[in-house]
């Protein structure tokens, strides 16, 4: 076990509760992969078609490119970007780097604040694998009061709702073996901002979200665990959950005390978040240079022992989070595939090519899939949205692009009520039903 300094709760039986469906106040998606970080919504009238002229309801141009994915509250839509520093030809002046936080109007994309954040710590340079996501990955959280972000070596901030800095908390500086940047997002547990800096510290930080004060802190070796974590329910306790480098672990969020883990044969770095069953079972996606996916029973306390590992499938995901539904798992990969996996037997029942990438190649998806009722929707980095029929036979019902983008499309897609929000590292678009 590689977290330093653990400390072991009482019995656990877990139970965890299938998470809710529901967005929260039905138009709000406060978080990564909207209310209960499952990516899913029961009911929506998304159309399913969708184009520079086609259910276009507004665009809303950025002054810079980023990889975060927006997120809604009420009537308005926050987004994160970068500018000064790599993010056009000749920006070469690491000092330049500026982190934009944007809140635009839900109704018509309108710009109404721009909430700028000068780096505050030299940053990895913007070569090699960086450029593929950039300065501004992390995709904001909000609480229905404040707005919070993290920005990796500039540190976690908060801010009130019309743009006002509350409150600014470094979580270390440093840079992975790789240089390759952080990117897991923040999420709130009760009173606490959680943030997993892993590059800048390998730590995990429950900050006081009202004033930024460091609560409690989680130091180990996982440096290259890049997923958001999770809050799992079991029996009316919380457990903060997290996949790292060949084991899962199961904490304490108010306190960042280690209850439980289990081990995986996950080596390298782990991008997706891990997918809650059901029940007791959750799933975890991720790896290099081989990418594996993983079933884990959970139940107990400190190691869980070999018997908690189910199944393991060397078909996985990369980067994008999977999505579970009616005991199937819905993968979209790194290499185009699209794939269904029976979440009982760990066993492949399609896998069909989705995309080649044929816009230059590359990865090419880094956006988590979303279902809305029983359709997928799937958006690649440079060749359009798929829309995929959520069942274990492949359907395509449609491909979908703004063929006047030709930047990146790396973040998640929100759903706001019937309206899809999606952006790019150009603008951030508005897709409803006109």
């Amino acid at each position: 076990m590689k977290l330093l300094s653990p400390a072991f709760a009482s019995a656990l039986t877990f139970a965890l509760a299938t998470p809710s469906l529901l967005t929260a106040a039905g138009n709000d998606w406060p978080r990564f992969l909207g209310p209960t970080g499952a990516a899913i919504v029961t009911d929506s009238k998304v159309p399913l078609t969708w184009s520079d002229t086609e259910n276009l309801l507004w665009k809303a141009d950025m002054p810079g490119p980023g990889a975060s994915s927006p997120i809604v509250l009420g009537d308005k839509v926050f987004v994160t970007c970068w500018t000064g520093y790599g993010d056009k030809p000749g920006a070469d002046d690491m000092r330049q780097l500026v982190r934009h936080l944007l809140c635009l109007s839900r109704a018509d994309g309108k710009v109404l604040w721009d909430a700028k954040v000068p780096s505050a710590a030299e940053e990895d340079p913007f070569k090699g694998f960086i450029t593929e996501h950039g300065y501004a990955t992390h995709t904001p959280v909000t609480d229905g009061e404040r707005v919070y972000v993290f920005f990796g070596k500039s540190g976690a901030l908060a801010f009130d709702l019309q743009g006002k800095q509350l409150w600014q908390t470094s979580c270390g500086t440093s840079s992975g073996q790789r240089r390759w940047g952080s990117a897991a997002s923040p999420i709130i547990h009760g009173n606490l901002l959680i943030v997993n800096a892993n590059d800048e510290s390998q730590t995990i930080f429950g900050l006081d979200k009202t004033t930024g004060k460091i609560v409690w802190k989680a130091e180990g070796d996982f440096g290259m665990a890049y997923g958001t974590p999770n809050i799992l329910k079991r029996d009316g306790v919380d457990d903060l959950v997290i996949a790292v480098p060949q084991e899962l672990w199961g904490m304490n969020p108010d306190t960042g005390k280690l209850r439980w883990y289990a081990t995986h044969g996950l080596t390298g770095n782990v991008s997706p978040c891990l997918v809650p069953g059901g029940g007791d079972t959750v799933y975890v996606f991720g790896g290099f240079p081989a990418t594996r996916s993983t079933a884990i029973k959970l139940g107990g306390k400190g190691d869980l022992g070999p018997q908690a590992l189910l199944w393991d499938s060397s078909s996985s995901s990369y980067v994008p989070t999977p999505i579970l539904k009616d005991g199937h798992l819905y993968v979209i990969n790194d290499q185009g595939f699209a794939i269904c996996i029976d979440a009982k037997t760990g066993k492949d029942v399609y896998r069909e090519r989705a995309t080649m990438g044929s816009r230059g190649g590359g990865k090419p998806f880094y956006a988590s899939p979303v279902l809305i009722g029983d359709k997928l929707i799937c958006v690649s980095r440079r060749n359009g949205a798929f829309v995929l029929a959520a069942k274990p036979t492949y359907e395509l019902l449609s491909t979908n692009e703004f063929a006047s983008d030709t930047t990146h499309f790396n973040g998640t897609p929100a759903v706001s009520g019937d309206l899809l929000i999606l952006r790019s590292n150009k603008a951030v678009y508005c897709v409803g039903v006109r």
